[in-house]
């Protein structure tokens, strides 16, 4: 029968996988620290923004929208369990209960999960529109919503295994040397897991860049084509060439580092780094925003209104009347429909 640790402390399991366990701040994890919630700050300022864009403009009522209302919310979330990681580490940790310990894990576990497969759920959507030469898909709301469920439920699962038996807590020599509770086997499959979502992404966008471009070349060769419909194709190649550039810089590094520790590289320095690759992680939800919605004109208008609320109050402004020309501009479609533009 195995010997289980329940009882012992989380000093127990840090000395057990040979992590440091600091009683005192040091400088460098004052600098962490600070870094770290001023991205968490900026991360719940810019995803609010975009949630609360996404709810009071009809106009971004389309399953494109609320999978990216849901990326935000998804963001949101990896920011507060990003600032609940910050509270509750450095000298802090050596306090921590072990189910303490374990929602603090489960949060970022959780969250992480939840926008990298939102991130998924959105090429896949935009793969279905580009090649049915739409701007929105058809998919109905009900179907948007099951989506959004199921996206959830896969992160929570995968959030909340470890709490709930994949750990080490009776199996000392599985323990992972960066989370020192949890299975080397956990971090493996949950590694490998997003490096897969990953690759199917890559497969993804490159099959939509290489459309894009093939029907740029075709158009290039006949002017009967709408100039917004090839401003809108060109607006797209440059969006989805900055998601993947993004997703690998801000993923990558942590899956391989993840990956490493799972397979027990004895030889690999995992430790140096965790806290940067994880960082790095946290930063793509503030991309997340950026990327998605920032270089959308109809977004980017809904964000001045939201910020010059008073402004434009006093000032009596009416933007869906000023901003016709600029922000509402819609484009012809192939099957004759006028659809709002957009460079997601």
């Amino acid at each position: 029968m195995k010997h289980c640790f329940y009882n012992e402390t989380v000093g127990f399991f840090y000395n057990n996988s040979r992590k440091e366990l600091t009683t005192y701040w040091r400088t460098k994890d004052v600098l962490v620290v600070a870094l770290g919630l001023t991205v968490s700050v900026i991360v719940l300022l810019t995803n609010l923004l975009v949630i609360t864009a996404i709810v009071i403009n009809r106009r971004f009522h389309y399953p494109i929208y609320y999978l990216l209302g849901n990326l935000a919310a998804a963001d949101l979330f990896a920011g507060i369990a990003y600032m609940f990681l910050m509270f509750h580490t450095g000298p802090r940790t050596a306090e921590l209960s072990l189910k303490t310990w374990f929602i603090r894990q489960s949060l970022l576990d959780t969250s992480l999960t939840a926008s990298v497969v939102n991130l998924l759920a959105i090429a896949v959507e935009r793969h279905q529109t580009v090649f049915t030469m739409q701007l929105h898909s058809k998919m109905s709301n009900q179907r948007v919503t099951i989506l959004i469920f199921c996206i959830w439920v896969t992160a929570l699962l995968l959030g909340l295994i470890p709490s709930y038996g994949w750990h080490c807590l009776c199996a000392l020599e599985k323990c992972s040397r960066m989370a020192p509770l949890y299975s080397r086997s956990y971090l493996t499959f949950w590694a490998v897991s997003n490096l897969v979502i990953f690759l199917i992404m890559v497969v993804v966008y490159t099959h939509i860049f290489i459309y894009v471009k093939r029907k740029m070349t075709r158009m290039s060769k006949h002017t009967s084509f709408h100039p917004r419909y090839k401003e809108t194709m060109i607006s797209l190649v440059k969006t989805v060439t900055i998601i993947l550039s993004a997703f690998v810089i801000c993923w990558t590094p942590g899956q391989v580092v993840l990956l490493l520790d799972g397979l027990g590289c004895k030889s690999c320095n995992v430790l140096a780094v965790e806290k940067y690759v994880l960082l790095l992680a946290e930063i793509n939800s503030l991309i997340n925003a950026i990327v998605y919605s920032y270089r959308d004109n109809e977004m980017r208008s809904t964000f001045r209104r939201i910020l010059c609320f008073v402004c434009y109050r006093n000032s009596r402004y009416t933007p869906t009347v000023v901003k016709l020309n600029t922000t509402d501009r819609r484009t012809l479609s192939q099957n004759g429909h006028f659809t709002v533009d957009s460079s997601i």
